[in-house]
């Protein structure tokens, strides 16, 4: 038996590509294997820029204390409200997998919810185009997209030169990458 499996069995993260298509929102309860927690003075306004902006829906709350919200499966934020929150944005920032058809129309939505809060879309040198959003609780919030892989392109060899390849062109599939 073999510890490699192909996780994106699992994953709720469609294929790269221009039709790609995001997944319903999951409204089930699971064991979360990983979500943020982050603090809020307004938990009102807070709900409000995530839910509109951000794209997420509430899945449960407690009234003024907590609000759990998500978007796709595994995809799970907690409000938690605070005192007050940081001044700042942190250097640290929280990702979030989208499709590219979302990314400009999310960077429209929190623009006209918070006009200076958005820095993108920008593309990366490994292969995504990223929108990163300052939450109204001073988050940093990255909601990424993977572009379609291109053989011949920039990205493709950054990743090439770090020793990953596609699928099929040698080094055995990136065993050593699982």
């Amino acid at each position: 038996m073999s510890d490699y499996f192909n996780a994106f069995e699992m994953s709720p993260v469609p294929a790269p590509g221009p039709d790609a298509v995001p997944p319903e929102p999951f409204r089930g309860i699971y064991g979360m294997p990983a979500f943020v927690t982050i603090p809020t003075s307004d938990l009102a306004a807070s709900v409000d820029f995530w839910t509109r902006g951000l794209g997420f829906f509430e899945l449960f709350g407690i009234p003024g204390r907590l609000v759990h919200l998500r978007r796709w499966a595994f995809q799970d934020v907690l409000l938690v409200s605070e005192e007050s929150v940081p001044e700042q944005p942190p250097a640290m920032s929280f990702s979030f997998a989208c499709v590219l058809s979302q990314v400009d129309s999310l960077a429209e939505t929190c623009r006209a919810l918070r006009p200076d809060s958005v820095d993108g879309p920008r593309d990366t040198p490994w292969n995504t185009r990223d929108l990163t959003v300052i939450t109204p609780e001073n988050a940093r919030i990255v909601l990424t997209a993977a572009k379609p892989f291109d053989p011949a392109s920039q990205e493709a060899r950054n990743l090439e030169a770090i020793g990953i390849t596609p699928p099929g062109v040698g080094r055995g599939d990136n065993e050593e990458h699982a």
